[in-house]
């Protein structure tokens, strides 16, 4: 009980509408976040991903417009526009400000390559509430050209002239050859006054891997360290750390929606064709089967935003399997 109301404490410190816990506990029925692909396509390679391609075009405006529509209908809480790299969206101004008309909290998560002074006040103007950069490294290597030593500019302009919360996610596990390097990132970001966050990161078989003792040590620094809502919200992180299953209730495909290019709904981004129903013909009753089907994925799984977006419902009853339920995905999750 008492970690449960730390984090509806943190979550309405940090959330730009407290209102989003207390109809989350009354009503279990409405997606609190969504994350869209406006934009598959993306300016970079980094070599652990499988979100992205280089030839996608960006999805027509009046189509991301009437996903809006939909996920407005379904009463949905928070829209993020994830990719690839949305930023790439010619009209990723006119998708946030769509977010914010019709009520929904609009986020955006970016590699940072195009955070110019312009791009940010574009994005001010827009209404974007909250954006997050996950930096890889303090300078680039083979797998990631995320670093901190090309990004850090970007950094110092969001400091200047973002007028919505910013978090930088530094990452630790399998391909990073310097662990102290996330430690840095962590502490450049706080530095200029954003909240930050650490992930646990695949190998390129997307298997999970705990972390060893250089690792840990980095890792439980920054977790001493940081501040907001992806650090605070985190016991999903204690056991994979030590490659251990968690037991939790896990609500994708009703609290949390992956849409993709195409306009389905999957769970999320590593469990693609499940259950892949076209978001126009999403219906409560889909979201009613998703809460309560359980995955099979779930005891692995380091997609921490599938974990926030199911964190307050944990004290509900356990999930049980549904017969028509498509909740059939694999054992093998990623990092967000």
């Amino acid at each position: 009980m008492g970690e449960r109301m730390s984090i509806v404490k943190t979550l309405r410190q940090l959330l730009p509408a407290p209102g989003i816990v207390a109809r989350a506990v009354l009503d279990r029925h409405h997606p609190i976040l969504a994350q869209i692909v406006p934009m598959r396509r993306c300016n970079l390679a980094c070599g652990y991903c499988n979100e992205y391609d280089k030839v996608s075009k960006p999805v027509p405006l009046h189509d991301v417009q009437r996903w809006l529509d939909k996920l407005a209908e379904l009463r949905t809480e928070v829209v993020t526009l994830s990719g690839g790299e949305p930023m790439l969206h010619p009209d990723v101004d006119a998708i946030v400000a769509g977010i914010r008309h019709r009520g929904m909290i609009a986020g955006l998560i970016t590699n940072g390559y195009f955070l110019q002074p312009d791009r940010i006040e574009r994005l001010n103007r827009a209404g974007l509430q909250f954006l997050q950069i996950s930096i890889d490294n303090v300078k680039p290597d083979d797998i990631s050209q995320k670093s901190l030593k090309v990004l850090d500019h970007k950094l110092q302009n969001l400091a200047a002239h973002a007028r919505f919360q910013v978090n930088v996610n530094s990452v630790l596990g399998s391909g990073c050859e310097r662990p102290e390097d996330a430690l840095e990132i962590a502490r450049r970001a706080k530095q200029l006054g954003f909240s930050t966050s650490v992930g646990i990161i695949h190998d390129g078989s997307g298997h999970l891997q705990a972390l060893g003792g250089r690792e840990r040590a980095v890792y439980d620094e920054i977790v001493r360290t940081s501040a907001g809502m992806y650090t605070r919200i985190r016991s999903f992180q204690s056991n994979l750390i030590d490659g251990k299953p968690n037991d939790w209730q896990c609500r994708a495909g009703a609290r949390y929606l992956y849409i993709c290019e195409e306009g389905k709904v999957h769970y999320c981004s590593q469990q693609r064709g499940n259950p892949a129903i076209p978001l126009a013909d999403y219906t409560v009753d889909d979201i009613r089967r998703e809460f309560d089907a359980p995955k099979a994925c779930a005891p692995y799984c380091t997609i921490g935003c599938v974990h926030r977006a199911s964190v307050l419902d944990g004290w509900r009853k356990r999930q049980t399997v549904v017969a028509d339920s498509p909740a059939a995905c694999s054992t093998t999750e990623r990092t967000p």
